[in-house]
């Protein structure tokens, strides 16, 4: 009998630890690439911007990715609502959808005259009725179990003020290479009767998670006049700036993009090489254009021709020429899902004496920079160095739940570009 009720016990905190835990941006199968979500636009820039979309205007999200295959198969998409924190909410399906949540993904085509075939997917995220965090989930054949990816976005609505800016950080020994955000929040058009805990604050680096700042606490507040202050002068809500961005440009086929060593087209496959990449941490600043660790799937090879379709695979290696360590080193940005991707991990190559990994990239520019982890995130001075007037993009989220309230409302978003350089 104390056995019986160990094992229940056992299965019920297993069950709550899975329910409780975050939904992240994940890829489940190694034939699932480029999986990209971002709002719908007329240029390739577009995949740039972040998901994020407010819940009043008509623009979209598509979701993109290609499966390594050479028959299509049966994707179901589901939506799924969940809190500030990333945890499922207990909002039910027709909560926030006024449709059946289950959508077949029924749009795709085949790659053309490409080394490793594949089928492109496009899948248009529908219209909900309620703000916060959405996870799209893709399964295969109807079975929840057998799930590809999910993927995060967000909808926002505009309930309140917010008002942000960066400025040089609190502490004076980070004022050379951090960037501070403030922020600051009028919550006059909601009822909000106790704001440390009906509202909090997100910033975000880069659309990046793994270093965001959770603020649930102001420095200031005026309940009077319903404005709170986020201002921390321990560095709470400060990043460290890095540098811009290394690259590849991977778009060209027949000859050497940019930082390429070498590109190798045979009969079954691509290969490509980066050049060795170095240290810069105590280099002087340079300034110059990136895609704050994003990437774009683009083609030069076929002007005219559709990128998504007729881009080729790479199997690409970076190599890194840095002092070999016992800490691991790891190849951060949009195109390793900022070191969480099984390839992130660079290895140490005895015979050339240099860390390296390689992974299946399409054609197009691809951003990252070299980093290690500490406490639990990704730091990038030791190699990248850091600096104020480096150019980054920062977003400020702000929810609310009201009183009585299942789920977490994302009422306020702003965008800052400090250093901005891009047209």
């Amino acid at each position: 009998m104390k056995i019986k009720k160990l094992l229940l016990s056992v299965l019920f905190f297993g069950w709550a630890f899975l329910v409780s835990a975050q939904i992240e941006d994940k890829v489940f199968k190694d034939h699932i690439q480029s999986v990209r979500l971002f709002p719908r636009g007329a240029t390739t820039g577009s995949q740039l911007d972040s998901p994020i979309v407010p819940i009043s205007e008509s623009q979209k999200l598509v979701l993109l990715f290609d499966d390594l295959a050479y028959d299509p198969e049966m994707y179901s998409a589901k939506l799924i609502h969940c809190d500030a924190d990333w945890q499922e909410s207990s909002l039910k399906n027709n909560d926030f959808l006024n449709a059946f949540n289950e959508f077949n993904i029924q749009d795709y085509d085949y790659s053309v005259n490409t080394r490793i075939p594949y089928i492109h997917y496009r899948f248009q995220i529908p219209q909900v009725t309620k703000s916060g965090n959405y996870v799209v989930k893709v399964y295969r054949r109807r079975d929840e179990n057998e799930v590809i990816l999910t993927k995060r976005f967000m909808v926002y609505e505009d309930l309140l003020v917010v008002g942000a800016a960066v400025v040089p950080p609190s502490q004076t020994s980070g004022r050379r290479g951090s960037q501070q955000i403030n922020t600051v929040v009028n919550y006059s058009k909601l009822d909000v009767i106790n704001p440390d805990s009906q509202i909090k604050v997100v910033i975000r680096q880069n659309q990046r998670w793994d270093n965001s700042k959770f603020l649930t606490k102001p420095t200031f507040m005026n309940q009077s006049s319903k404005v709170l202050r986020y201002e921390d002068f321990d560095g709470a809500n400060a990043f460290d700036a890095s540098n811009e961005f290394r690259f590849i440009d991977l778009r060209f086929m027949r000859a050497r993009g940019q930082n390429m060593a070498s590109v190798r087209v045979e009969e079954d496959a691509v290969y490509g090489e980066s050049l060795a990449i170095t240290p810069r941490p105590n280099e002087v600043y340079s300034q110059y254009l990136d895609l704050n660790g994003q990437y774009i799937v683009d083609n030069n090879d076929r002007p005219g021709g559709d990128s998504e379709l007729e881009s080729q695979y790479v199997y690409m290696t970076f190599n890194a020429r840095v002092q070999k360590t016992s800490q691991p080193i790891y190849l951060l940005g949009s195109l390793t899902n900022w070191g969480k991707g099984p390839e992130s991990e660079m290895k140490w190559d005895e015979k050339e004496q240099l860390y390296r990994t390689s992974l299946l990239l399409k054609q197009g520019w691809y951003d990252f920079q070299l980093g290690v982890k500490e406490q639990g995130s990704f730091v990038t001075d030791l190699f990248e160095g850091s600096h104020f007037e480096t150019e980054n993009i920062y977003e400020v989220l702000v929810y609310y739940r009201g009183l009585g309230s299942r789920y977490d409302q994302l009422v306020g978003f702003v965008s800052l570009q400090p250093n901005r350089r891009r047209l």
